[in-house]
């Protein structure tokens, strides 16, 4: 405890690592402020009444724990993040069929520069379309028959007025987050996504409690699910730091008057190497039927549907389930390519023993990974899953999805990344970081 007592004092040393600290706590502080404005033409009181008598076992209810309550408050960061997640899913999954976009990736720095341009003008468009399904949500829902939005409000001006607030709101947070990865500490986008899920914590404690003084939970299941709870936090660390070594040998070769080689390194594949990111991105996409549902509130047809797409139901854990596997994949793909490492490879003169150098090292690279991403995928989508079916147990929803699933693996995940960074300013600088070891492995 000392100890890190000590590392906590030396990050306040260091004037520049001090500043990128502050610089990143100053713009998260804005970010929870403004999930607590509510929109022009919203009746706060009412609003309140209507939020106080919901439940959070939906997917409305997971989708304001990623943003921090903004969503219930209706505020002007009620999208939060998630249209950027959006965008960028969508722009990366035309990166693996369209030409156009491969060409892009793969001219280095320019090309990086178009697709993030590209990236945000799919942001405006998917947070225009998420906020007007935001607008017609408000409009139709009431509290004792009073409507959230008055009636004299409602109308075209309420409906293009929260359009353009939501998506500006969108933008800045986007904004917001780039500023925080460049001149602040950590990934800003995840930051965002971190402190909205970790201000829901005395929510979800204050939940559990009532449910608990008012007999409606009983105690051991509450014990047994903290009990899990905590095996779930270590086996989150140890998948995140699990890997598997693969030896290179480099052969001995003169290059101009030294011999160079000779040496064995190692390329070490992650058994989850896309981190949290693919429950962020099924997490979006699971977002879309239920935003295209509010366009029509009145529809029983499209209600029945909506009724099989609830965060509880049987359906919806089927295809977040299959998503988080298909983007595992899909981000381990994109992360490390196994031709290019193999190129990289041959050009270098280092060869796997017993390996023929170019495309079987390429696939002996590529079957090893496709191993050992799958009980890190599988493993993702069960934990991911879980708070649905621990609510049953009549666990409250919010404690359920706080301590479980996607919330736990992105605090977990973002955490060890934002130490990790400080960890390296601290030891580039001397200092004795947050583990004698020294080493806090993030994701990547």
């Amino acid at each position: 405890m000392a100890t890190f007592a000590e590392s906590f004092r030396n990050i306040f040393k260091i004037q520049e690592l001090r500043e990128r600290v502050l610089f990143t706590l100053g713009l998260l502080v804005i970010v929870r402020i403004g999930a607590h404005i509510t929109l022009p033409g919203v009746d706060a009181h009412v609003l309140a009444e209507a939020t106080r008598n919901a439940t959070q076992d939906n997917l409305f209810g997971l989708y304001d724990l990623f943003v921090g309550g903004a969503f219930s408050n209706a505020a002007i960061f009620a999208l939060g993040i998630m249209p950027y997640i959006s965008s960028s899913i969508i722009i990366q999954l035309l990166g693996a069929v369209v030409p156009y976009f491969q060409k892009l990736q793969k001219e280095g720095e320019e090309g990086r520069k178009k697709i993030n341009q590209i990236t945000r003008y799919g942001t405006v468009l998917v947070a225009s379309v998420q906020a007007w399904g935001v607008s017609v949500r408000l409009t139709h829902m009431n509290a004792g028959g009073a409507p959230i939005v008055p009636s004299e409000v409602q109308g075209a001006l309420f409906t293009f007025s929260t359009i353009i607030i939501l998506t500006a709101g969108t933008i800045f947070l986007m904004w917001l987050g780039e500023q925080i990865t460049e001149r602040g500490i950590g990934n800003g986008i995840s930051l965002i996504i971190f402190i909205g899920i970790v201000d829901r914590l005395p929510y979800a404690f204050l939940d559990e409690y009532r449910l608990l003084s008012a007999g409606q939970s009983n105690l051991i299941i509450e014990l047994v699910f903290i009990t899990l709870m905590v095996f779930i936090i270590a086996s989150v660390v140890l998948m995140t730091r699990g890997e598997r070594r693969i030896p290179v040998q480099y052969a001995k070769r003169v290059v101009g008057r030294k011999v160079v080689g000779g040496v064995t390194q190692f390329i070490p594949l992650r058994v989850n190497t896309a981190g949290v990111m693919p429950i962020i991105f099924a997490q979006s996409i699971m977002f879309i039927p239920n935003t295209v549902l509010t366009f029509f509130p009145e529809s029983e047809i499209m209600a029945s549907i909506a009724s099989h797409f609830r965060y509880d139901s049987f359906v919806y854990s089927f295809f977040y389930a299959l998503l988080i596997i298909f983007f595992t994949y899909f981000y381990t793909a994109i992360a490390f390519n196994p031709k290019d490492v193999a190129e990289t490879m041959k050009k270098q003169g280092g060869f796997i023993p017993g390996i023929r150098p170019g495309n079987q090292t390429a696939e002996y690279i590529d079957n090893i990974l496709t191993r050992i991403t799958l009980p890190g995928s599988v493993f993702l989508a069960i934990i991911a899953i879980l708070p649905a079916f621990i609510s049953r147990f009549g666990v409250a929803p919010s404690f359920a999805q706080f301590f479980g699933g996607t919330s736990l693996l992105i605090v977990v995940g973002v955490a060890l990344d934002t130490l990790q960074q400080i960890e390296t300013h601290l030891k580039m600088r001397h200092y004795d970081g947050f583990l004698k070891t020294g080493r806090i492995k993030g994701r990547r």
